[in-house]
């Protein structure tokens, strides 16, 4: 696995959901704040996106996409107004205003998040990332985009319900990377486009259950313990051992929350020589046993907790 689809994979959680509203008229609609990430695709007309607190507005044209990573709470009307005329989104699902007026047609979806261990990749990224068609050359997000469409048409298509799910996935990832690809400043878009880091993260996230020490690291990166570990600190802002170790039990926690798997395997596959040693590093980082950890997943989901002792 590469970092970004870790960093992504890390936080993602249950199904995405999406659909496709059209409005004309004057109209103006309210998002509450989401646990999660939201994103709105404008497929043919315009608006703007307001962002609560008091942040700019977004102007959002044909072929726009804007990508709200934090769930922020936001408003989206047909041009410049009072937020306060806002009604719930879930109210403005069907065809509003004169049909045969201007039309704005939107993809609006949103993906569930677990934000208790965000990569830092992830929680860089700001309150609203808008990506105007206009701008930079993405062809596989606007292909992304395109196949959506063609999914939510009002006919339903066969297999649809797999397809859109594994579309969105596609969604998240093209916006995150053309994210990267734009963005001006931050911290990770540089990690990543220093090699010696890039080839360190690319070989801890290759094989993170490896013996792992900064020498073989450094070796691995094709340079000096030393200037590994300047480059490195600078840019991820932790040392790679240290990054290692979280990653190691950001891992572990994935592995309790998607999987099955007994302490034993999970330990094994996260670099942990025993059940005993990732139970003693698991509770130091998140304040509970790996049992106890995956017992609230379930417990949290609706079912009866079952099969949870620590050394199975």
């Amino acid at each position: 696995m590469d970092v970004v689809s870790d960093a992504i994979a890390a936080v993602r959680t249950g199904r995405p959901s999406s659909n496709r509203l059209r409005v004309g008229g004057s109209w103006c609609t309210r998002l509450a704040p989401y646990d999660g990430a939201g994103f709105h695709v404008v497929l043919a007309g315009s608006c703007r996106l307001l962002p609560d607190g008091g942040g700019e507005p977004v102007a959002l044209g044909a072929g726009d996409v804007v990508l709200l990573p934090h769930g922020a709470g936001h408003v989206l009307a047909d041009g410049p107004g009072d937020a306060a005329r806002a009604v719930p989104f879930e109210e403005m699902r069907r065809p509003t205003g004169d049909p045969g007026g201007r039309e704005t047609e939107l993809l609006c979806g949103k993906y569930r998040l677990d934000r208790s261990r965000v990569h830092p990749l992830m929680a860089e990224l700001p309150q609203v990332v808008h990506l105007p068609n206009r701008v930079g050359h993405h062809p596989e997000l606007r292909s992304a985009v395109d196949l959506l469409a063609r999914e939510l048409d009002d006919e339903p298509r066969p297999g649809s319900q797999l397809a859109l799910p594994s579309l969105l996935d596609l969604l998240l990832v093209y916006m995150v990377r053309a994210w990267m690809t734009e963005a001006a400043t931050g911290a990770w878009p540089a990690v990543l486009t220093d090699p010696v880091t890039t080839a360190a993260l690319r070989a801890l996230h290759a094989d993170p259950a490896a013996p792992w020490t900064n020498d073989r690291l450094a070796a691995e990166a094709g340079v000096s313990r030393a200037t590994l570990a300047r480059r490195f600190t600078a840019l991820v802002e932790r040392p790679p051992m240290a990054y290692l170790t979280w990653w190691r039990l950001t891992l572990s926690a994935t592995l309790l929350r998607d999987t099955d798997a007994p302490l034993s395997t999970v330990a094994r596959r996260a670099g942990y020589g025993s059940p005993y040693a990732l139970s003693h590093a698991f509770r130091r980082e998140f304040g509970v046993t790996p049992g106890k950890y995956r017992e609230r997943l379930v417990v949290h989901r609706g079912r009866a907790p079952g099969g949870l002792r620590e050394g199975h």
